[in-house]
Protein backbone atom coordinates (compact mmCIF):
# COMPACT_ATOMS: atom_id res chain seq x y z
CA UNK A 1 0.00 0.00 0.00
CA UNK A 2 1.58 3.66 -0.96
CA UNK A 3 -0.49 6.48 -1.21
CA UNK A 4 0.80 9.77 -2.08
CA UNK A 5 -0.75 13.01 -1.79
CA UNK A 6 -2.02 15.56 0.98
CA UNK A 7 -4.65 14.81 2.83
CA UNK A 8 -7.05 16.61 6.04
CA UNK A 9 -6.48 14.92 9.57
CA UNK A 10 -9.11 16.88 11.64
CA UNK A 11 -10.81 16.46 15.04
CA UNK A 12 -13.48 19.07 13.88
CA UNK A 13 -15.75 16.81 12.78
CA UNK A 14 -16.66 15.41 16.41
CA UNK A 15 -18.50 18.76 17.28
CA UNK A 16 -20.68 18.82 14.27
CA UNK A 17 -23.72 17.64 13.37
CA UNK A 18 -24.23 14.81 10.40
CA UNK A 19 -25.60 16.30 8.05
CA UNK A 20 -22.55 19.27 7.53
CA UNK A 21 -20.12 16.43 8.20
CA UNK A 22 -21.40 15.05 4.88
CA UNK A 23 -21.07 18.51 2.98
CA UNK A 24 -17.58 19.04 4.36
CA UNK A 25 -16.71 15.70 3.28
CA UNK A 26 -17.85 16.48 -0.06
CA UNK A 27 -15.44 19.85 -0.15
CA UNK A 28 -12.75 18.63 0.82
CA UNK A 29 -12.82 16.14 -1.78
CA UNK A 30 -13.45 18.53 -4.36
CA UNK A 31 -10.73 20.47 -3.33
CA UNK A 32 -8.31 17.50 -3.99
CA UNK A 33 -7.55 16.06 -0.82
CA UNK A 34 -6.68 12.52 -1.21
CA UNK A 35 -7.88 11.63 2.20
CA UNK A 36 -9.37 12.44 5.53
CA UNK A 37 -8.70 11.33 8.74
CA UNK A 38 -10.33 10.81 12.27
CA UNK A 39 -9.08 9.87 15.56
CA UNK A 40 -11.10 8.12 18.31
CA UNK A 41 -11.12 10.06 21.97
CA UNK A 42 -14.15 10.96 23.96
CA UNK A 43 -16.37 11.98 20.44
CA UNK A 44 -18.24 9.79 18.03
CA UNK A 45 -17.42 6.35 17.09
CA UNK A 46 -14.48 6.08 14.67
CA UNK A 47 -15.32 3.11 12.20
CA UNK A 48 -18.99 4.83 12.17
CA UNK A 49 -17.72 8.00 10.91
CA UNK A 50 -15.71 6.88 8.72
CA UNK A 51 -18.60 5.46 7.07
CA UNK A 52 -20.70 8.54 7.18
CA UNK A 53 -17.86 10.21 5.57
CA UNK A 54 -16.92 7.47 2.66
CA UNK A 55 -20.82 7.33 1.71
CA UNK A 56 -21.46 11.03 1.56
CA UNK A 57 -17.67 10.55 -1.13
CA UNK A 58 -16.85 8.77 -3.58
CA UNK A 59 -13.32 9.26 -4.01
CA UNK A 60 -11.87 10.45 -0.69
CA UNK A 61 -9.66 8.28 1.19
CA UNK A 62 -10.84 8.28 5.04
CA UNK A 63 -8.55 6.43 7.48
CA UNK A 64 -8.66 6.17 11.44
CA UNK A 65 -6.12 8.02 12.88
CA UNK A 66 -6.27 6.23 15.21
CA UNK A 67 -8.44 3.27 16.42
CA UNK A 68 -7.34 2.55 20.01
CA UNK A 69 -6.78 -0.96 20.06
CA UNK A 70 -8.42 -0.93 23.69
CA UNK A 71 -11.71 0.10 22.93
CA UNK A 72 -12.81 -3.12 21.35
CA UNK A 73 -11.78 -6.62 20.99
CA UNK A 74 -9.95 -7.65 18.23
CA UNK A 75 -12.41 -9.64 16.21
CA UNK A 76 -14.63 -6.39 16.45
CA UNK A 77 -11.65 -4.03 14.75
CA UNK A 78 -11.07 -6.78 12.42
CA UNK A 79 -15.12 -6.99 11.32
CA UNK A 80 -15.77 -3.11 11.09
CA UNK A 81 -12.35 -3.02 9.21
CA UNK A 82 -13.47 -5.54 6.71
CA UNK A 83 -17.01 -4.30 6.91
CA UNK A 84 -15.95 -0.84 5.43
CA UNK A 85 -12.66 -1.85 2.73
CA UNK A 86 -15.42 -4.14 1.05
CA UNK A 87 -17.97 -1.53 1.35
CA UNK A 88 -15.72 1.38 -0.34
CA UNK A 89 -12.94 -0.56 -2.13
CA UNK A 90 -9.88 0.56 -2.19
CA UNK A 91 -11.33 3.55 0.28
CA UNK A 92 -10.78 2.91 3.77
CA UNK A 93 -7.03 2.77 5.66
CA UNK A 94 -7.31 1.42 9.36
CA UNK A 95 -4.87 2.90 11.91
CA UNK A 96 -4.11 1.53 14.72
CA UNK A 97 -2.78 2.90 17.93
CA UNK A 98 -2.57 1.98 21.86
CA UNK A 99 -3.13 5.73 23.26
CA UNK A 100 -2.23 6.71 25.89
CA UNK A 101 -2.15 5.25 29.95
CA UNK A 102 -4.38 8.29 31.13
CA UNK A 103 -6.62 8.00 28.43
CA UNK A 104 -7.00 4.59 29.13
CA UNK A 105 -7.46 4.21 32.45
CA UNK A 106 -8.66 7.86 33.79
CA UNK A 107 -11.20 7.98 30.80
CA UNK A 108 -12.05 4.42 29.65
CA UNK A 109 -11.44 2.89 33.38
CA UNK A 110 -9.22 -0.19 31.74
CA UNK A 111 -5.83 -1.16 32.60
CA UNK A 112 -3.03 -0.10 30.18
CA UNK A 113 -0.06 -2.52 29.89
CA UNK A 114 2.88 -2.85 27.62
CA UNK A 115 1.77 -1.44 25.01
CA UNK A 116 4.60 -3.23 22.05
CA UNK A 117 3.48 -6.43 23.67
CA UNK A 118 -0.41 -5.61 23.68
CA UNK A 119 -0.30 -4.19 20.27
CA UNK A 120 1.68 -7.64 19.43
CA UNK A 121 -0.78 -9.75 20.32
CA UNK A 122 -3.62 -7.99 19.49
CA UNK A 123 -2.25 -8.29 15.49
CA UNK A 124 -1.87 -11.86 16.15
CA UNK A 125 -5.90 -11.91 17.10
CA UNK A 126 -6.81 -9.64 14.47
CA UNK A 127 -4.83 -12.20 11.63
CA UNK A 128 -6.24 -15.14 13.41
CA UNK A 129 -9.88 -14.39 13.30
CA UNK A 130 -9.55 -13.19 9.76
CA UNK A 131 -9.83 -17.04 8.77
CA UNK A 132 -13.05 -17.55 10.90
CA UNK A 133 -14.48 -13.94 9.33
CA UNK A 134 -17.71 -15.17 7.81
CA UNK A 135 -18.92 -12.29 5.75
CA UNK A 136 -17.88 -11.14 2.12
CA UNK A 137 -14.11 -10.33 2.14
CA UNK A 138 -12.73 -7.23 0.09
CA UNK A 139 -9.60 -8.39 -1.87
CA UNK A 140 -7.49 -5.15 0.28
CA UNK A 141 -7.31 -4.74 3.66
CA UNK A 142 -4.67 -1.89 4.46
CA UNK A 143 -3.31 -1.11 8.22
CA UNK A 144 -0.99 1.73 9.72
CA UNK A 145 -0.06 1.51 13.22
CA UNK A 146 0.71 4.65 15.11
CA UNK A 147 4.40 4.50 15.52
CA UNK A 148 7.16 7.05 17.22
CA UNK A 149 9.69 5.17 18.59
CA UNK A 150 11.86 2.64 17.25
CA UNK A 151 10.45 -0.72 18.34
CA UNK A 152 6.82 0.55 17.43
CA UNK A 153 8.20 1.63 13.60
CA UNK A 154 9.84 -1.93 13.19
CA UNK A 155 6.39 -3.71 14.15
CA UNK A 156 5.03 -1.58 11.87
CA UNK A 157 7.62 -2.55 9.03
CA UNK A 158 6.64 -6.34 10.30
CA UNK A 159 3.25 -6.76 10.82
CA UNK A 160 1.68 -3.77 9.16
CA UNK A 161 1.58 -2.08 5.71
CA UNK A 162 2.90 1.46 7.18
CA UNK A 163 2.41 3.75 9.93
CA UNK A 164 1.04 7.28 10.95
CA UNK A 165 2.65 9.38 12.47
CA UNK A 166 1.52 12.58 14.58
CA UNK A 167 3.01 15.53 16.25
CA UNK A 168 6.10 14.73 14.58
CA UNK A 169 8.73 17.59 12.65
CA UNK A 170 10.67 16.20 9.91
CA UNK A 171 13.97 14.81 11.57
CA UNK A 172 11.36 12.22 13.11
CA UNK A 173 10.02 11.48 9.23
CA UNK A 174 13.91 10.90 8.11
CA UNK A 175 14.24 8.22 11.37
CA UNK A 176 10.73 6.59 10.27
CA UNK A 177 11.56 5.59 6.92
CA UNK A 178 15.00 4.05 7.71
CA UNK A 179 13.31 2.02 10.13
CA UNK A 180 10.40 1.29 8.26
CA UNK A 181 12.54 0.91 4.91
CA UNK A 182 11.72 1.39 1.37
CA UNK A 183 8.43 -0.28 0.93
CA UNK A 184 6.48 0.82 3.60
CA UNK A 185 3.68 3.63 4.12
CA UNK A 186 4.75 6.69 5.69
CA UNK A 187 1.54 8.87 6.68
CA UNK A 188 2.41 11.56 8.60
CA UNK A 189 0.29 14.23 10.54
CA UNK A 190 1.59 18.15 10.09
CA UNK A 191 -0.43 20.40 12.47
CA UNK A 192 -0.36 24.12 10.81
CA UNK A 193 -1.70 27.68 11.32
CA UNK A 194 -2.41 30.20 8.44
CA UNK A 195 -1.27 33.42 9.97
CA UNK A 196 2.05 34.97 9.64
CA UNK A 197 2.25 36.83 13.23
CA UNK A 198 5.05 35.15 14.92
CA UNK A 199 3.33 36.23 18.54
CA UNK A 200 -0.52 35.34 17.24
CA UNK A 201 0.75 31.96 15.83
CA UNK A 202 2.38 30.82 17.91
CA UNK A 203 0.04 31.36 20.70
CA UNK A 204 -2.31 29.62 18.56
CA UNK A 205 0.20 26.27 17.87
CA UNK A 206 0.33 26.72 21.70
CA UNK A 207 -3.06 26.07 22.43
CA UNK A 208 -2.82 22.83 20.11
CA UNK A 209 0.28 21.86 21.51
CA UNK A 210 -0.35 22.04 25.37
CA UNK A 211 -2.61 18.56 25.22
CA UNK A 212 0.11 16.37 23.91
CA UNK A 213 2.90 17.57 26.51
CA UNK A 214 1.63 15.99 29.53
CA UNK A 215 1.60 12.72 27.63
CA UNK A 216 4.99 10.61 27.86
CA UNK A 217 4.61 8.71 24.81
CA UNK A 218 4.93 12.10 23.00
CA UNK A 219 8.10 13.84 25.24
CA UNK A 220 9.67 10.37 25.18
CA UNK A 221 9.37 11.11 21.21
CA UNK A 222 10.49 14.71 21.68
CA UNK A 223 13.34 13.95 23.57
CA UNK A 224 15.30 11.45 21.22
CA UNK A 225 14.96 14.40 19.10
CA UNK A 226 16.87 16.77 20.95
CA UNK A 227 14.45 18.57 22.60
CA UNK A 228 14.59 18.92 26.89
CA UNK A 229 12.34 19.59 30.05
CA UNK A 230 13.16 23.48 28.82
CA UNK A 231 11.27 22.92 25.74
CA UNK A 232 8.11 21.40 27.60
CA UNK A 233 7.76 24.08 29.84
CA UNK A 234 5.32 26.83 29.42
CA UNK A 235 3.35 24.97 27.01
CA UNK A 236 6.72 24.78 25.00
CA UNK A 237 9.48 26.69 23.61
CA UNK A 238 9.63 28.63 20.50
CA UNK A 239 11.89 26.11 19.14
CA UNK A 240 9.76 23.29 20.19
CA UNK A 241 6.33 25.37 18.76
CA UNK A 242 7.89 26.37 15.22
CA UNK A 243 9.40 22.55 14.56
CA UNK A 244 6.01 20.80 15.20
CA UNK A 245 3.64 23.35 14.09
CA UNK A 246 4.28 25.30 10.17
CA UNK A 247 2.66 28.46 10.66
CA UNK A 248 2.89 31.47 8.23
CA UNK A 249 1.81 32.12 5.12
CA UNK A 250 0.48 28.87 2.55
CA UNK A 251 3.89 29.19 0.72
CA UNK A 252 5.92 29.10 3.81
CA UNK A 253 3.86 25.96 5.02
CA UNK A 254 4.43 24.23 1.60
CA UNK A 255 8.02 24.24 2.72
CA UNK A 256 7.56 22.16 5.56
CA UNK A 257 5.59 19.65 4.09
CA UNK A 258 8.42 19.39 1.16
CA UNK A 259 10.82 18.86 3.94
CA UNK A 260 8.55 15.67 5.16
CA UNK A 261 8.29 14.56 1.82
CA UNK A 262 12.09 15.15 1.20
CA UNK A 263 12.49 13.25 4.44
CA UNK A 264 10.53 10.48 3.15
CA UNK A 265 6.79 10.71 4.01
CA UNK A 266 4.62 9.35 1.17
CA UNK A 267 1.20 10.79 2.50
CA UNK A 268 1.26 14.05 4.53
CA UNK A 269 -2.19 14.97 6.52
CA UNK A 270 -2.60 18.94 7.45
CA UNK A 271 -4.46 19.42 10.50
CA UNK A 272 -5.40 23.12 10.41
CA UNK A 273 -5.54 24.66 14.04
CA UNK A 274 -7.28 28.24 14.27
CA UNK A 275 -7.83 30.49 17.73
CA UNK A 276 -10.92 28.09 17.76
CA UNK A 277 -10.29 24.26 18.56
CA UNK A 278 -13.90 23.29 17.69
CA UNK A 279 -14.60 25.20 14.43
CA UNK A 280 -14.38 23.83 11.09
CA UNK A 281 -10.99 25.25 9.37
CA UNK A 282 -12.66 25.69 6.23
CA UNK A 283 -10.75 28.63 4.80
CA UNK A 284 -7.36 26.90 5.89
CA UNK A 285 -8.52 24.15 4.12
CA UNK A 286 -9.59 26.10 1.02
CA UNK A 287 -6.16 27.98 1.30
CA UNK A 288 -4.34 25.19 1.14
CA UNK A 289 -5.69 22.81 -1.11
CA UNK A 290 -4.24 21.41 -3.69
CA UNK A 291 -7.20 22.81 -5.58
CA UNK A 292 -8.16 25.81 -3.94
CA UNK A 293 -11.40 27.49 -5.25
CA UNK A 294 -11.11 30.02 -8.13
CA UNK A 295 -12.63 32.52 -5.69
CA UNK A 296 -12.33 33.32 -2.11
CA UNK A 297 -14.00 35.85 0.02
CA UNK A 298 -11.49 37.91 1.43
CA UNK A 299 -13.06 39.22 4.97
CA UNK A 300 -12.91 35.00 5.85
CA UNK A 301 -8.76 34.83 5.12
CA UNK A 302 -6.37 34.33 8.23
CA UNK A 303 -3.93 37.61 8.87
Amino acid sequence: MTQTGTGVWTAQLDFQPANVIRDIAREIEELGYRSVWVGENVGREPFTQAGILLAATTRLLVGTGVVNIWARDPLSTLAAQLTLAEAYPGRFILGLGVSHAYLVESIRGLQYRRPLTAMRDYLDAMDRMRARYRAVQPDTVPRVLAALGPAMLTLAAQRADGAHTYLVPPEHTEFARRLLGPDRTLIVEQAVVINRDPNTARAIARSHVRRYLPLVNYTNNLRRLGFNDTDFQNHGSDRLIDRLVAWGDVPTINKRIEEHRQAGADHICLQAITDDLRALPTAQWRQMAPNPPATRDASTEPA
